[in-house]
């Protein structure tokens, strides 16, 4: 399992891609998606809701278990991936690519986020 170098991450398995025009785009780590097994439902925030950093934005339920979706960062939905919400195999097909979960207009950043060494280090204690 590679993690992509250019992201960052949080403790609670999502990734966060780099800020671009104040916008991030956020999904679950392919070791989030492994641990989970199928998902077969995700339920995602609303464009224009508020997320705050380490609050619950969500749900992804698997053929395993419920688990919570947490918001990496503080800020407004600006779009979510329809795609993952009409096919949630998606999540564990393509976890960084098309499996992205929701777009993000950052206002604030917590500094715990790791990068994809420490992540990688992270996951495998």
């Amino acid at each position: 399992m590679s993690n992509p170098q250019q992201l960052r991450y949080s403790k609670e398995h999502e990734w966060l891609s780099v800020v671009e025009d104040g916008v991030s785009t956020v999904g679950i780590t392919e070791h989030a998606a492994n641990a989970l097994g199928d998902v077969v439902f995700v339920q995602l925030p609303e464009v224009g809701d508020a997320v705050t950093a380490g609050e619950s934005c969500g749900e992804l339920e698997s053929t395993k278990s419920v688990s919570e979706l947490y918001a990496p960062v503080t800020g407004e939905i600006t779009e979510v991936n329809q795609d993952v919400v009409d096919d949630p195999a998606l999540v564990n097909s393509a976890p960084f690519e098309g499996g992205w979960l929701f777009k993000v207009r950052v206002t604030d950043e917590p500094d715990d986020l790791l990068t994809a060494d420490e992540y990688t280090a992270y996951t495998a204690g």
